[in-house]
């Protein structure tokens, strides 16, 4: 399994003194892209310094020039002591991201902090770390992973706890997202034969429905994640990114074991 030092929490404002106790290092997931562009920043703490900032689009409408977006997010890392960045940018890419990601890119490098980026995004720059999802429904998160560091190089596995309901056949290949009691139900009503899958990395089990016919539940637990922790090593991926929401009430085992 990757080491506990390589290991990055990110974690909204409202939860880092849950996160905190886990002493690993925390992304802050409280800032975005807004109009112009400019940052905005939801409301944090005084008190919270260091670690990482994570910048989302949502709803970002497009245009601008980076520059000015740029010094203000090196302006706040220099004010929270951050030292890095994540750029959590979904969709394809648009030019003013694009050259956000450049931009940074190379400020980063210049200051010896690492950026991270979405995959999405990580043909903007060679100076970034990609996140690779460890969410599969279907082909091997070994190949998937194979595959990314030899397109990318630098490449940083990014935790998503999976637990969806799949009807079968599934020609999409797009379930239904359960709660953690939702499964926990399943699981209870079900008492089904749980596998393990090594290509996905996640464990399964199937039922049948009188309403909905067959169904296909594929789900992660602490052990799921570990093995996807040391599968990454394996490939020699130094680091992971984990969301503190999702992972919770895994991280004492999963950091334990």
């Amino acid at each position: 399994m990757l080491e506990k030092t390589n290991l990055l929490l990110a974690v909204p404002p409202a939860q880092v003194r849950g996160a905190a106790r886990f002493h690993l290092p925390l992304a802050h997931v409280a800032y975005r892209v807004g109009g112009g562009p400019h940052l905005f920043r939801a409301s944090i703490p005084v008190s919270i310094r260091g670690g990482y900032m994570v910048i989302d689009n949502a709803g970002f409408s497009g245009g601008g020039e980076p520059g000015p977006f740029c010094q203000e997010v090196l302006r706040e890392c220099a004010a929270r002591g951050f030292t890095g960045a994540v750029c959590d940018f979904s969709g394809r890419p648009v030019p003013p991201l694009s050259a956000i990601v450049q931009n940074l890119g190379e400020a980063f490098q210049r200051r010896g902090w690492p950026l991270y980026v979405t995959e999405g995004y990580g043909g903007c720059s060679d100076k970034c770390r990609v996140l690779i999802s460890s969410a599969l429904s279907g082909g091997s998160l070994r190949q998937r992973l194979q595959e990314a560091v030899q397109r990318f190089g630098r490449v940083v596995l990014a935790v998503e706890r999976v637990a969806e309901d799949f009807y079968l056949p599934s020609p999409t290949g797009q379930g239904t997202p359960l709660t953690r009691d939702e499964l926990a139900q399943r699981l209870e009503e079900r008492a089904p034969q749980v596998y393990f899958s090594t290509d996905l990395c996640a464990h399964y089990f199937t039922y049948m429905s009188d309403a909905s016919g067959a169904h296909f539940v594929l789900f992660d637990d602490a052990g799921s994640i570990r093995k996807k922790l040391q599968l990454a090593r394996q490939l020699d991926i130094g680091e992971a990114l984990l969301p503190y929401a999702q992972v919770d009430d895994l991280l004492p085992e999963l950091l334990g074991g």
